[in-house]
C-alpha cells in the first residue's frame, strides 16, 4: 500500500474482500467477530478421524505427515489439526459451526499480518477456550503471546452463578523473534493500591498488565454510537499504542462502529476497515464525517442476473 492511499471503509461481506488485500502489509489486525453470524448455516453430519502424529525416537511428537482423509485440515507449517477438532466436536458440536464460519477468515488474516505484526482475536468466554487450542494448532504455540482478560463492572447480575463480567483478548504474533511491541508508547493507569509505591511511582503510574479493568461505553458517554457491539475507545487505543508505530495500518475486519479506525487515526496509524452491515456502514459514515482521508466503498458482489 501506497503512503498516500487512503483510509479504506468497505461495505461487503469480509470473505470476499480480504483475497484482495496484499499479504503482509498490516501490522495490526483486530478482530471482534460475532458469536451469531447474522446468516443460515447448513450443516453437515461428519465423521471426524484422528490423523496419527508419530513419534521421533526420543519421544517426541512430529508433525510428519499422515494418510489424509477427505476432512483433514493443514495448517501453517504443515500442522494437522482435525484431531484436536474432532476432540472439540466431542465436547460442543455448535463449535463446528462458528469455526467454519471463522476460519477461513482467520487464516486470511495471518496472510495479511506483516512479518512483525500482531493478531488480536476478542471472543467471549463461551469461545475463547475453543479457539485458542484451535489457534495453536493453526499458526503454532509459539506464536501465542498473550491471553488478555478485559474486565468491566457493568450491566446485569446473575443471581444463580458468578456475573461475567470479562471478555478475553488472544494475542498472536507473525513471527515470534520479528514482532513490534512498545510498552513506553501505551497510556498508565492508576496502582490499584498506591499507598504500597513511592508517591513518584503513584503519580507515574503503572504499565498495564494482561488483566485490563476498564468500563464499556457508557450509555450516555461521549463515544456512544448507539451501535449494540461497540467496544470503547480505551481498549483499542491500548492495542494500537503497543503493537504499531505511527503510519503503520491497520486491519479490522468486523468493523462494527469502527472504534478501531477511530482510534487508528487518532494515532496517525492508516487502516482499512469492513463491515457487510448497512447498520455498521451507516454509523461509520456518521463518525467519520470529519476524519480527512477517508473513502467509502461498496464492495458488495452484485447477484441480479
Amino acid at each position: 500500500m501506497a503512503s498516500d492511499e487512503p483510509n479504506r471503509i468497505i461495505h461487503a461481506d469480509n470473505l470476499a474482500v480480504l483475497p484482495t488485500l496484499p499479504a503482509g502489509r498490516f501490522t495490526l489486525v483486530y478482530l471482534d467477530p460475532p458469536f451469531n453470524t447474522g446468516r443460515a448455516q447448513a450443516r453437515q453430519s461428519t465423521r471426524h478421524v484422528r490423523v496419527p502424529i508419530p513419534a521421533t525416537a526420543n519421544g517426541e511428537l512430529t508433525d510428519a505427515a499422515a494418510p489424509a482423509s477427505s476432512g483433514t485440515i493443514t495448517g501453517f507449517a504443515g500442522r494437522r489439526y482435525e484431531r484436536i477438532r474432532g476432540d472439540l466436536l466431542r465436547y460442543d458440536d455448535r463449535f463446528d459451526d462458528y469455526w467454519a464460519f471463522l476460519e477461513p477468515r482467520l487464516v486470511e488474516a495471518w496472510r495479511l499480518l506483516a512479518d512483525d505484526g500482531t493478531l488480536y482475536l476478542h471472543l467471549d468466554y463461551r469461545e475463547a477456550h475453543y479457539a485458542k487450542v484451535l489457534l495453536d494448532a493453526l499458526f503454532g504455540r509459539e506464536c501465542f503471546l498473550n491471553e488478555l482478560i478485559w474486565a468491566y463492572d457493568y450491566g446485569a447480575k446473575a443471581r444463580r452463578r458468578w456475573p461475567t463480567k470479562h471478555d478475553t483478548i488472544l494475542v498472536y504474533v507473525k513471527d515470534p523473534e520479528r514482532y513490534w511491541f512498545d510498552s513506553s508508547a501505551v497510556d498508565r493507569e492508576p496502582y490499584m493500591a498506591p499507598g504500597l509505591v513511592t508517591p513518584e511511582k503513584a503519580e507515574l503510574g503503572k504499565l498495564p498488565t494482561d488483566v485490563w479493568w476498564h468500563t464499556i461505553v457508557s450509555p450516555t458517554g461521549r463515544e456512544k454510537t448507539g451501535y449494540p457491539t461497540q467496544k470503547p475507545e480505551g481498549i483499542l487505543r491500548r492495542i494500537v499504542q503497543a503493537s504499531t508505530r505511527e503510519g503503520d495500518w491497520v486491519l479490522d475486519f468486523f468493523a462494527g462502529s469502527g472504534t478501531t479506525g477511530a482510534v487508528a487515526a487518532t494515532l496517525g496509524r492508516r487502516f482499512v476497515l469492513v463491515d457487510e452491515n448497512p447498520e455498521a456502514i451507516a454509523v461509520m459514515k456518521g463518525r467519520f464525517t470529519d476524519v480527512a482521508g477517508v473513502v467509502f466503498e461498496d464492495g458488495r458482489v452484485s447477484t441480479a442476473n
